[in-house]
């Protein structure tokens, strides 16, 4: 149950005009909503078309009567009536009005000595008591109370004691300013005082004219208000709108759902279940957000504390919702909490929520502790849905760690794959986890056997041509990367080529690397010829056409270069290595230009083979 007071210092504001659409429209999306009449001086919740109950119901103000000549608290069932023709899912709206409206209520309200009741008679403890009944007899998910306006007792009932949160309508003038800032102040004071009390307030400026603000006078009240009232956010806005409907107490979101008035009766009542942990939508905006500010790195939006606070009454009051354990435990791994993580992921997938990326999150985090098995098969149970993206799949696959091939590549995941999706995710699993080659190459076989094979995708073509090389497939990488003129190829292609006929034919061809020197020394420099990997190639490319010089020069600038890297691709062995791998094969290099190393490049050699991807 969440409690929303409707409150404002003046009338005229179309306050009740609010409580009753917000509370129609909270129906209409499938809560269970009680309207209370709190307004005793002026009660006319009943007198909407929508809310109307017998005239002889109870209300507010015989509930306490009642009270006050027995000493007992009433049956709270009694004085609500249900609201019947509402709600589109199993929505109900029920009113508590303000008392029955026999000529005797006005004779009955005046029997009510609020002081009296208050320190003679617990009136605290029966509104408390009305409150728990409330809860736990007709257990609606939203109360919205309509307080009447003033500083009065009654509304110190409204605003401070029976509220989770606050709605203040005020038209933006100096009279709403000045009054409106000692109830502010109150209703804030109940966070410092015994009870601890956060009561949240949403400031709504209501029958505000459409009208331009040339002399930016709107604007400048609204900061008065801020600065005044101590609120960062712009206030919500519902405009004056001029129709005649206002008189037939015509319900917007209900009769006029798409009018510009009831789209900003929506807002409101979005603001109102945002900070409602305890409704779903409440809950999910709140982890959807708190995610964010994780994930970008931003500052706490709030204490520790207050954030574990929240989190443990949204798992309390949604154990079983699959979607919410989800996004808790999403929190929880952007958190570094990855124990908690996993055990929220496995509860969301035992309820239901059994999408591939829960089962990918939870194989990372079981990863992160350390347990590997459970790992490696949560992720093999990602692999079981068609709709995981190539580089989820590739994350998956990272997790597994060496298993059969088969046990993946027959998977509905990889299965889907089209050829150019499975060249870039074998590439990229071929070159970053040695113990998963034999995956990637079984990747790779339906590419490798296909005759028509057609990759019009440079890109592809070289992370094909790469795997090939890495294999000592040079044939395959040269037919895949031939070309009739040099300037028909980008430097990449051109090098690779290259090192695919050295591979094939036993020696390099100079006429080839020239090509490659050509592309380099006619190149555009804005473009990305900066990396480690680039430089090597460019110094390999020297050697061979017989410019030793310039070879270690550019051997020297890779070099430079791979120091600001944790690890490099290097074309002397065709794979990923570390920097002092990196460093350790230009040393060789350098050797092998002067002549002091007489083996060959370790390229012409690797140490693996293609047998099982091989082309016809």
């Amino acid at each position: 149950m969440y409690v929303t007071a409707f409150y404002s210092f003046k009338g005229g504001v179309g306050r009740t005009m609010a409580l009753v659409n917000s509370g129609v429209e909270l129906a209409r999306r499938g809560r269970r909503v009680l309207l209370v009449d709190f307004d005793l001086e002026a009660p006319g919740l009943d007198t909407f078309d929508c809310l109307k109950v017998p005239k002889t119901a109870p209300g507010i103000v015989d509930f306490v009567n009642e009270y006050t000549e027995t000493g007992q608290a009433p049956d709270v069932e009694r004085f609500v009536k249900k609201c019947p023709g509402l709600g589109e899912d199993q929505g109900e709206l029920l009113l508590m009005p303000a008392g029955t409206s026999k000529s005797s209520y006005a004779e009955s309200f005046r029997k009510i000595d609020w002081g009296d009741l208050y320190e003679r008679r617990d009136g605290y403890l029966l509104f408390e008591d009305l409150k728990a009944q409330w809860k736990e007899v007709i257990r609606p998910d939203y109360v919205l109370i309509d307080s009447r306006t003033g500083h009065t007792d009654v509304g110190g009932i409204c605003t401070r004691q029976l509220p989770d949160s606050v709605a203040i309508l005020f038209f933006p003038n100096e009279q709403n300013l000045i009054g409106l800032t000692k109830v502010v102040s109150d209703i804030r004071s109940e966070a410092e005082e015994s009870r601890a009390k956060q009561i949240h307030l949403h400031f709504i400026m209501s029958n505000v004219p459409d009208l331009d603000d040339e002399d930016r006078i709107l604007e400048r009240k609204i900061l008065a208000f801020q600065e005044k009232l101590g609120f960062d956010k712009d206030p919500l806005i519902v405009h004056r709108y001029d129709s005649l409907s206002l008189l037939n107490q015509v319900v917007f979101t209900m009769d006029r759902p798409r009018s510009r008035l009831a789209g900003e009766y929506k807002r409101v009542v979005k603001e109102i279940v945002r900070r409602n942990l305890r409704d779903r939508e409440g809950a999910l905006d709140y982890l959807k957000n708190a995610e964010k500010v994780s994930h970008l790195g931003l500052m706490k939006f709030e204490s520790t504390h207050e954030s574990e606070s929240k989190l443990s009454l949204i798992e309390s009051s949604h154990e079983s919702d699959s979607e919410v354990l989800f996004r808790l435990g999403v929190l929880r791994q952007e958190r570094w909490e990855p124990k908690l993580a996993a055990s929220l992921f496995g509860r969301a997938i035992e309820k239901g929520y059994a999408k591939p990326q829960v089962h990918l999150r939870r194989a990372r985090v079981l990863s992160e502790v350390e347990r590997e098995d459970e790992a490696g098969a949560e992720a093999i149970r990602a692999l079981q849905y068609e709709e995981l993206s190539p580089g989820s799949i590739r994350r998956a696959l990272m997790l597994i760690g060496p298993v059969e091939p088969s046990r993946v590549v027959e998977s509905p995941a990889l299965a889907s794959l089209g050829q150019t999706e499975r060249i870039g995710l074998a590439h990229d699993i071929f070159f970053e986890a040695r113990e998963l080659r034999d995956i990637a190459l079984s990747i790779l076989k339906p590419v490798a056997e296909d005759s028509q094979l057609n990759i019009e995708s440079s890109e592809k073509r070289n992370q094909l041509a790469l795997v090939y090389i890495a294999t000592a497939q040079f044939d395959a990488a040269a037919n895949l990367l031939a070309y009739e003129a040099i300037q028909e190829v980008d430097i990449q292609t051109a090098f690779n080529y290259s090192v695919a006929t050295w591979g094939a034919h036993g020696n390099a061809d100079a006429e080839a690397f020239k090509g490659v020197i050509q592309l380099h020394e006619d190149k555009d420099e804005s473009g990305p010829y900066n990396s480690a990997n680039y430089f090597q190639c460019i110094a390999l490319a020297y050697w061979v056409v017989g410019d030793e010089k310039e070879a270690t020069e550019q051997a020297f600038t890779a070099e430079q270069e791979a120091l600001s890297n944790e690890e490099c691709f290097s074309c002397w062995r065709y794979r990923n290595v570390s920097t002092s791998e990196f460093i350790e094969d230009l040393e060789e290099m350098m050797k092998f230009f002067s002549g002091d190393m007489l083996f060959a490049p370790p390229f012409l050699s690797p140490d693996s083979t293609f047998s099982d991807c091989s082309q016809d």
